[in-house]
Order: C-alpha cells, then structure tokens, then sequence
C-alpha cells in the first residue's frame, strides 16, 4: 500500500513538472544566457585588453546557448582560453538541453496524443514516471557524449597527422569542433571556419557527418539504432524525419553543383570529386549547422534563396538543429499531397496522422513566416544592406543556423538585438509551441453547424 500511495506521488509529482514545458524551456535557456552574458563580461574572458561589451556578451552567450553560431568577433582570437571554454560549455549546456527537453516533452505528448513515439527502452510508453525521466535523461547524455568523443578522437588524428598541430593543440582543436559540430553549433577557432578544410574528406565529412547525426533528434536514432532492418515497422516521426532529410541532403547537394559549379569563388576551381563532396558538405550546413566550407558572401544569389529554404526548414524535432524542423515540412508536405488526391486522412506508412498534428504544423510554419516577414522589414530599416543578404541574415539567427554574409558585426546595436531575440525565439519558440499547441487540447461536448467557404 504505501509503495503504491509512493509510486502515485512519484508520478504525480513528475507529471505536474511537464504540466507547462514551455515555461520550464523558456525559464531554463534564459537563465543559462544571463550567466553566459556575466562570464563573458569579465576581463578575463577576452584575449586583449579590456572587456567585452554588454552586448557583444549577451550575443556571444545568446548564440552559444542556442547553439546558433552568428558572432561578431572571431571566436579564436577575440576570446580568451577562458572565454572559449566559457562558449564551449554553453554549447554543451545548449545542446544537451535541447535534446534532454525536447525528447522528454515529446515523452510526454506521446502519452497525451497516444502516438507510438518509441522515445524509450519501452515500445510504448502510457505515463510518465521518475523512473522514465531519469532513463531519458541519461540515455541522451550518454548518447551524446559517446558521439562527440568518436568525432574529437578522429578529428584530433587529422589535426596532429593532417596539418602538423601539436598533440595539445590538435585536442583541443578537435574537442572544440566537435562539441561544436554535434550539437550544430557552428563555432570554429577559424575566422574562415571550415573553408581551409574545403577538399579535406576527414575534417569535411567527419563535421558534416556530425552535424546530420545531430541533427536527426535522439528518439529517431535510438529507433534507427534498433530497428534500420525494419523500414515498415518505424513510427511516424522516423519516417518522415529520415525521409525528409535524405531528400534535402539530396536537393541541396544537386541545386549547389548546377548555382556554383561555375563559381571562380565556389566550386569552380574544385576537381570534380572534391566538387561533389564541397556541395554535399555545403548543403549538409543549412540544416542549423553554421560552419561553411565555402564562401557565403560569394554565392550566387539562387544559392542564397536554396540555402535560406533548407535553413527556414531545419532539422529532425528532439535534436539540436533548427527550423521549423524537417517534421513539420514533411507532415505539410503529407497533408498537401492527401489533399491533392483527395484523400479524407493523412497517411504516412501504415498510420493516419490526427487532425491536431496536421494543424499544429500548419500553425508552426505560419508563425515561424510572420516572424521572418516582420523581422526582415525591421532589420531592412535599420540597415543599408541588401534585401538577400538582410533576409539571409534573419532565417539564420530565426532558424539558428549561424550562416552568414558577413554582415553581422556591421549590424547597428538594435539590428543585433533584433538578433539576440530571434535566435532564442528560434530556439525554445517551435518546442514551446508545439507542446503549449498539444497540451491545450480538450475534447468539446459539441459542435457547431459545418458550413464550407471558398478557398483560392
């Protein structure tokens, strides 16, 4: 009896935690940016003399936590060992959050909508428990620390044997790019991030294969880890996510080498096997990553539109990439193709997908639009650049990518507030939506007479 009554209070008291998630995510990422902003204001943080100013910290810290990558200064020279592992820490803090919150919200909306999300060891999960929490959490931690050692051992090989760095350098160095890689970061010690990398396959798809694993979300790769025999058997969210990003990877790879295999500052010098694997790389960055093994300021403007599309879209829901997520496209994609046929339900493999998700992706995509749209005309104001490059610049702090024209540290102090608040919009706005948009459903004792309108 009293192990039950205790049980019970156990499980209550974890539920009631996740009653608001957005508030804890919200709460949780301004908190880490407030102590981020106050260690990067001290002396001791910046290489020269004197301190880095109030705003350049908190937009140094904001991009950090929210595993963006936009900067002002160059990570490698500005920032002292100190300041640099201050940014490495809120990188961590910001990735591993991401993954913590995001999998355990989806935990809970799992059991709320009945979806078969297979997060856990379980194959299906009816109520949360403390038991469960604990198991999420490590789960993730140990998931993501195995990964990033993988990547800092090979990258670290390659720095000491590619490129004659010392042992101690060449660590750190591939520590640093790895933390930063897995958790689509985007921060490099190269004030030309991974452009001296360009026809390096051991940095480039190492990087590259980091940030797509990353970005993929734990509950899909723990469900690929398990069960990549069985197609058939994978849930929705699998599908959808892996289905999505194979054909982005794909796109994306194809529209670089017909924009730029022409470009003297692109691709165009590359040999062909190096061009391919240059576009592949380029094209796995969008998806939140922020490193660019080309040169973004000379790209052609249709390269530009290609990459704001795959940065606007994003990654996989659970994961440390962006965007409105690879999921919330694809759903989109499922429902405008069902329409097309004329097919009263969405399905996605053997499974027909509620009504409610259908709208919360639809209220996510509109939302994450607006904010762009408005934010773009109010950094077009308060500046003199072009309409792409201050476009560009939006989605990617929006999307926390950390793609950039060049033009952030040219950008008046109220333009890089306007940043700041996009990128942690950005980063809790799509989770704290979804999960608000999920736990406010109620079922309704009636309904009100159906009457059609005309549409288009």
């Amino acid at each position: 009896m009293t192990s039950t009554v205790r049980d019970t209070a156990s499980r209550s008291s974890a539920t009631k935690g996740f009653r608001h998630p957005g508030r804890v995510i919200a709460a949780a990422f301004a908190t880490a940016i407030v102590v981020g902003t106050a260690l990067l204001s001290l002396p001791i943080a910046t290489a020269g003399e004197g301190r880095a100013s109030l705003l350049q910290a908190l937009f140094h810290a904001t991009s950090a936590v929210c595993v963006t990558g936009l900067v002002t200064v160059d990570t490698g020279t500005y920032w002292s060992g100190f300041g640099q592992a201050v940014i490495l820490l809120l990188i961590q803090a910001g990735g591993l959050g991401i993954m913590t919150l995001a999998t355990l919200v989806a935990l809970l909306l799992s059991r709320r909508l009945g979806l078969r999300a297979r997060l856990i060891a379980q194959t299906e999960t009816k109520a949360i428990s403390a038991a469960d929490v604990r198991r999420v959490v490590r789960a993730v931690v140990v998931f993501s620390l195995a990964s990033e050692a993988v990547i800092a051992t090979v990258l670290t090989i390659r720095f000491a044997t590619g490129y004659d760095q010392p042992p101690s350098s060449a660590l750190y160095s591939g520590v640093f790019h790895a933390i930063s890689a897995f958790n689509n970061a985007g921060f490099g010690l190269h004030p030309d991030s991974l452009m001296r990398y360009v026809a390096d396959p051991w940095i480039s798809l190492t990087v590259a294969a980091a940030v797509i694993v990353g970005g993929l979300g734990f509950p899909v790769v723990f469900e690929l880890a398990r069960e990549w025999r069985a197609p058939k058997t994978w849930s929705v969210l699998t599908r959808i996510t892996v289905i999505v990003t194979a054909a982005l990877l794909a796109a994306g790879t194809i529209g670089y080498l017909i924009a730029e295999a022409d470009n003297p500052d692109t691709l165009g010098p590359l040999g062909p096997g190096t061009t391919v694997m240059a576009a592949f790389v380029a094209a796995a960055m969008p998806r939140t990553a922020g490193f660019n093994n080309l040169d973004i300021a000379a790209l052609d403007p249709e390269t530009l539109f290609l990459t704001d599309v795959l940065m606007f879209i994003g990654g996989g829901s659970a994961g440390t990439a962006g965007g409105i997520k690879v999921t919330t496209f694809g759903l989109l994609a499922y429902v405008l193709w069902a329409e097309m046929r004329g097919d009263p339900d969405v399905e996605v493999g053997r499974r027909r997908v509620p009504g409610a998700n259908q709208r919360q992706a639809l209220a996510i995509a509109l939302l994450a639009i607006g904010v762009i749209a408005v934010s773009t005309f109010v950094l077009e104001a308060l500046t003199d650049f072009s309409f792409d490059q201050v476009l560009f610049e939006v989605i990617s702090a929006f999307s926390t990518v950390g793609l950039s024209t060049g033009i952030t540290a040219d950008v008046p102090a109220a333009g890089q507030v306007l940043l700041v608040l996009l990128m942690y919009i950005g980063r809790i706005g799509p989770l704290t939506l979804a999960s608000g948009l999920a736990l406010r459903e109620r079922a309704r004792r009636h309904q009100l007479p159906e009457e059609r309108t005309i549409v288009g």
